[in-house]
């Protein structure tokens, strides 16, 4: 079993929000003994997301469980970032913890323009006789194509 502790983001309003868990005495005692009870309960390893790097750092130290970091400093055994944080896919608010390396927001900007520019030409290009071309089509042999008309109105 893997557990989770400090910032829980479906349980952040019991926790004061999304901010940093484990700042007084009182949460860290918490952060301390959640860890410690998620290990007795046999857990093998605890993500730690937002929580001050010091108590992590004590945490780690203190328990056998494996230690993810999500935004809790670089102690830990495992660090963890989210994808999208990652590579900078978010709009608007940041995490502080985090760190994007790309900037695939604003590649998909672009991209959303270069979709509507298409669809624009390919429309104007519809509407004045543009496409399709002759390149764009199947020709047929005339003769072959009367036959086939003549037989079908027999038919």
């Amino acid at each position: 079993m893997i557990c989770h502790v400090g910032l829980v983001p479906p349980k952040a309003t019991w926790t004061g929000g999304f901010k940093a868990v484990g700042k007084s005495k009182a949460q860290a005692v918490t952060v301390l003994q959640q860890v410690q009870d998620f290990e007795n309960a046999g857990a093998y390893a605890v993500e730690m997301e937002v929580i001050p790097a010091p108590l992590v750092a004590a945490i780690t130290q203190r328990t056998s469980m494996l230690t993810i970091s999500l935004g809790s400093g670089g102690d830990c055994d495992v660090q963890y970032l989210f994808s999208a944080d990652l590579l900078g896919e978010n709009r608007g608010h940041f995490p502080r913890h985090a760190k994007a390396y790309r900037n695939f927001a604003a590649e998909r900007d672009r991209l959303q323009a270069e979709r509507v520019a298409a669809y624009q030409e390919y429309i104007a290009d519809v509407q004045n006789g543009g496409f399709p071309a002759k390149a764009n089509i199947v020709e047929m042999d005339e003769v072959i194509l009367r036959d086939a008309l003549s037989t079908a109105d027999q038919g």
